[in-house]
């Protein structure tokens, strides 16, 4: 199962990536990876949480259809009933065969004591409790009579035992002196245990010594709020089905409890405990009333009602907003208690694959929120420089800074820098002597060290400067164009990171005014509230971070519109649709500013009206840029080959 889901990991990283691409938010991604399901490396669908939701919803509506409004007191006041027709077909039985004897007096002794014997059982009343206490001290003259009251008098005292403490029903079943006052001192000390801790006294010590002892009776618990949470649920689903019945079969009960029990000590132990564990335990709901009990006895009857307040629990949880980012909360043990072992092992695998992003490092979790790390947005850079190498479908590409060769000829701006393995055939001699003469002093003959190296610097040959100016106006968004142009950012990001990385690199959003963008943010990109298309702010602001840098810049723009804002004299953003005359001209005055910089626009118009194509189209006649007129669909591919041709053009 572990490879499973390190196989899973980049493929799910992958979708989430995608997912973070087009909305910007990073728990909805992985909400949504979680609740929808993937299908993991082996092929196989594992089910999300919106599918185990409908999982739970139907196994709680087959629990509550299958809920009378039945007492579970009928099943056993039919049973007495049974025994009693044993008794009385026993004694005919004993009267006829006296009488059959032909021996008079027998047959007057049997007809007596079967008189004696039914008058005796029509007084026993018409409640259930009474009439139970009364067979309780009957003398049973049908021996199959008596056998079935001893069974119906053991089921009784397991079902009762087991509707407060389901694993200590069969040790319960038999009215064992020993088994019955040990479960007494259990329920004293573990409510002595939980007094003595409300009163912030220290209680470990003596709480794994409990654990320790009573052990059988809470299966599984490694500490003492196990212990306790065990036996409030099954406390509270027993109060739930008692006062499902009436106040009479309720009166009944607490008759039947205190007859089996036979101990005033045990049942005051027992009310101490169901009152500590309400303390213990206000989440959950101990004023329920169960809807129905139905046809079997009490403990089935508690069964039923525990199941359905797990189900109810599991349920709510599930339908909750952010339930991805609590699924290590989710008690797999309930899961497959009542959905089974499939259920349980899709949420395991879903446990796991939120977990398996956290441990290699791609996911964090900060007040309810996920993040990704740098190395899942590397991850998804990488993903999304692979799609849209696919997709120019240009194996030419994978050149770039390969060839060592420069073009040296015409003017060039030399600087020196640290030698590097590779670089000898553009040594810069002078301060390589430099340096060894400053490190040997003077005189012959003079030893170069590998330190002492220096090599030129092109930097107009070498280097590259390049600012991506997106548009984040809301129609960005409205025509579905901001995810994939924030696919193409990531992966141009991460490819000028992984080729060209002396290469300066930034990214400006704008809107009403233009800002710089984190590049370790642009995963989780939006659009910008304000209104306008603020080409102007952006183009200054690209021109004044590339100011201190040599060789080719460049800034690409990507736009699916023309500017309708524009900084006024004050330096505040002005909107106007349609567009005025001073935001075309402020723009295209900026434009003449980057040109005389030696800034090249490269515009990437995003199916753009007619009407505006003048517009962009004069950007690339004052400027020298070019323009490219492009669906989103192809944004990324005309991107990259632009700027890998541009490069490859360049060191050749």
């Amino acid at each position: 199962a572990d490879d499973d889901v390190a196989d899973d990991l980049e493929e799910i990283l992958g979708q989430i990536g995608e997912d973070v691409l087009e909305h910007g938010d990073v728990t909805r991604a992985l909400e949504d990876l979680m609740r929808s399901g993937f299908v993991g490396e082996d092929g196989e669908h594992v089910e999300g949480l919106d599918a185990l939701l409908e999982r739970v919803r139907a196994r709680r509506r087959e629990l509550e259809d299958r809920a009378d409004s039945s007492s579970p007191l009928d099943r056993y006041a039919q049973w007495l009933e049974h025994v009693e027709r044993l008794e009385a077909e026993g004694l005919e039985r004993s009267v006829r065969d006296a009488h059959d004897s032909g021996d008079t007096d027998r047959a007057d002794s049997a007809r007596r004591h079967a008189e004696s014997q039914n008058l005796e059982r029509a007084l026993w009343g018409s409640r259930f409790a009474e009439r139970f206490e009364s067979a309780s001290h009957y003398e049973f003259s049908s021996p199959e009579a008596a056998e079935e009251f001893s069974h119906l008098e053991e089921e009784l005292r397991r079902d009762l035992a087991a509707s407060y403490f389901d694993a200590a029903k069969e040790a319960l079943s038999h009215p064992d002196p020993v088994e019955m006052a040990r479960l007494r001192d259990m329920m004293n000390e573990l409510s002595e245990l939980l007094e003595r801790r409300r009163r912030g006294e220290d209680v470990s010590e003596e709480s794994e010594k409990f654990l320790r002892r009573y052990q059988e009776y809470f299966p599984g618990a490694s500490t003492l709020d196990d212990a306790v949470r065990q036996l409030a649920e099954r406390g509270a689903a027993a109060e739930a089905m008692f006062r499902s019945l009436s106040a009479d079969e309720q009166g009944q009960l607490r008759q039947l409890m205190g007859q089996l029990t036979n101990d005033a000590d045990f049942d005051w132990a027992l009310h101490r405990l169901m009152s500590n564990l309400r303390h213990e335990t206000p989440d959950l709901d101990w004023s329920q009333v169960s809807r129905g009990t139905g046809s079997g006895g009490f403990s089935e009857a508690v069964d039923t009602t525990q199941s359905l307040s797990q189900l109810r629990e599991i349920e709510s949880f599930l339908a909750r907003s952010g339930a991805a980012l609590a699924l290590p909360e989710v008690d797999v043990d309930q899961i497959r208690a009542h959905l089974g072992d499939d259920a349980a092992r899709h949420v395991e695998r879903l446990r796991q694959t939120l977990s398996g992003l956290r441990d290699r490092g791609y996911l964090t979790t900060s007040r309810g929120e996920f993040t990704l790390t740098p190395r899942a947005l590397s991850a998804i850079g990488r993903r999304a420089l692979r799609d849209l190498f696919a997709d120019a479908a240009r194996a030419a590409l994978a050149g770039g800074h390969t060839s060592r060769e420069r073009d040296v000829r015409g003017e060039r701006e030399e600087t020196s820098r640290t030698f590097e393995s590779g670089d000898l055939a553009h040594l810069h001699v002078a301060d390589t002597l430099r340096n060894a003469l400053r490190r040997e002093g003077p005189g012959v003959p003079l030893k170069v060290a590998p330190d002492d190296f220096v090599v030129h610097d092109y930097e107009g040959e070498r280097r590259s400067a390049t600012v991506f100016a997106i548009d984040l106006s809301r129609s960005m968004a409205l025509r579905g164009n901001l995810g994939p142009a924030k696919k193409m950012l990531v992966a141009m990001v991460e490819l000028i990171r992984q080729r060209y990385p002396r290469d300066f690199l930034a990214v400006v959003g704008f809107s009403a005014l233009a800002f710089e963008l984190r590049l370790d943010a642009l995963s989780t990109l939006t659009i910008d509230d304000s209104y306008g298309t603020n080409l102007q702010h952006a183009l200054a602001l690209g021109r004044h971070l590339m100011r201190d840098q040599r060789g080719v810049r460049q800034i690409v723009v990507v736009t699916d519109g023309e500017p309708t804002a524009h900084l006024d004299a004050d330096g505040e953003p002005f909107f106007s649709w349609p567009p005025v005359h001073e935001t075309l001209e402020r723009t295209m005055a900026e434009v003449l500013r980057c040109t005389k910089a030696g800034i090249v626009i490269n515009t990437f118009a995003l199916d753009i009206e007619r009407s505006q194509f003048p517009f962009v189209e004069q950007i690339a006649r004052v400027n020298g840029g070019r323009t490219f007129y492009t669906s989103i669909d192809d944004l990324g591919a005309y991107v990259l080959d632009d700027f890998v041709t541009r490069r490859q053009r360049r060191a050749s």
